[in-house]
């Protein structure tokens, strides 16, 4: 099975971060290297994820009045996107280079973009978001990590909110020794996950990569039970 194209520095700094127990601190020196032009970004497309684009102009979300959030943002084409339906967004990433390179992206944005670690979230962003956009964080990150990003992922949604998932799919059978990452893709149990007592799978989809047709992904979306 194939997966999207990783460049083989981006694996060679996933691996030597791996080795060293720090599975999230290659982010920070792959955007590094590739804001010196010593590397490149295998998932920055320099437009928003052609899924995202898809569900904005069919869903047609009004964020009048309410807020979002994006994971992982990287170089922020997604949140701007997000932004631009009238969210007021907030967009995180592990890699402070990451946040720069946004906003060196988007001057004059009206997204805040911050460093923050989807690990160790401020307590106040819980249940606090009526939109959350999760694209490739989860497959990310090696296989023993995923179920709890997914449950920090889940926490981000408000009562009522949606949160939208987009990753590269796995089929059942493939087991996890098997796969050398990253990414690390989804099975569907791992889409699952995400839901709980009162957020629930409302759509899911899998289709091809117009990149690569071998390559398929799922995009999810899930909704929070208002509670009234």
């Amino acid at each position: 099975m194939s997966t999207d194209p990783v460049n083989p520095r981006t694996r060679d700094l996933a691996h030597e971060s791996l080795a060293a127990d720090d599975p999230t601190g290659w982010f920070e020196q792959l955007y590094a290297e590739a804001s010196e032009g010593r590397a490149e970004i295998p998932w920055d497309r320099g437009i928003a994820h052609a899924q995202l684009t898809d569900w904005v102009e069919t869903a047609r979300p009004d964020g009048t009045g309410k807020k979002a959030v994006v994971v992982g943002a990287g170089t922020g084409w997604d949140a701007e996107l997000v932004a631009d339906r009238g969210f007021v967004t907030t967009a995180f990433d592990i890699s402070p280079t990451a946040i720069e390179t946004a906003k060196q992206n988007h001057p004059g944005s009206k997204v805040n973009y911050l460093t923050a670690d989807l690990f160790n979230l401020p307590p106040d962003w819980r249940r606090a978001f009526d939109l959350v956009v999760e694209i490739y964080t989860v497959q990310a990150l090696p296989i023993p990590l995923q179920p709890s990003a997914t449950e920090q992922i889940s926490d981000l949604l408000a009562p009522g909110g949606t949160l939208l998932v987009i990753a590269v799919a796995r089929e059942d059978d493939v087991p996890d020794s098997t796969i050398e990452g990253p990414p690390w893709p989804l099975k569907r149990a791992a889409i699952d996950a995400f839901e709980a007592d009162d957020l629930k799978l409302v759509d899911l989809g899998r289709s091809p990569s117009p990149v690569d047709p071998s390559v398929y992904r799922w995009r999810a979306e899930y909704r929070r039970d208002s509670g009234e």
